[in-house]
């Protein structure tokens, strides 16, 4: 068991090196619009019962300058070689 642990471990450590095959961007795109989906579901579900939900706009402004930006640099590295 102990083995088993240390191995997820040293593959989550694996993700920062730089000679990974996992895109750090898009991973990080993608966290932020599950953020902003998870809001939008939220946000939803309290208007159906009646209440607001109160997310402060530069908040949510942030997850979108954040997704627009990861997948934007992505999409650049991927179209435009070095």
């Amino acid at each position: 068991m102990f083995n088993y642990i240390k191995g997820r471990w040293m593959a989550f450590k694996d993700i920062f090196k730089d000679d990974n095959n996992i895109n750090e961007k898009n991973v990080i795109g993608f966290m932020s619009f599950a953020v902003m989906t998870l809001f939008a579901f939220v946000d939803l579900s309290t208007g159906y019962f009646g209440k607001d939900l109160v997310i402060n706009e530069f908040i949510y402004n942030s997850f979108v300058i954040i997704t627009l930006g990861c997948f934007g640099i992505a999409g650049l590295e991927k179209f435009a070689k070095k």
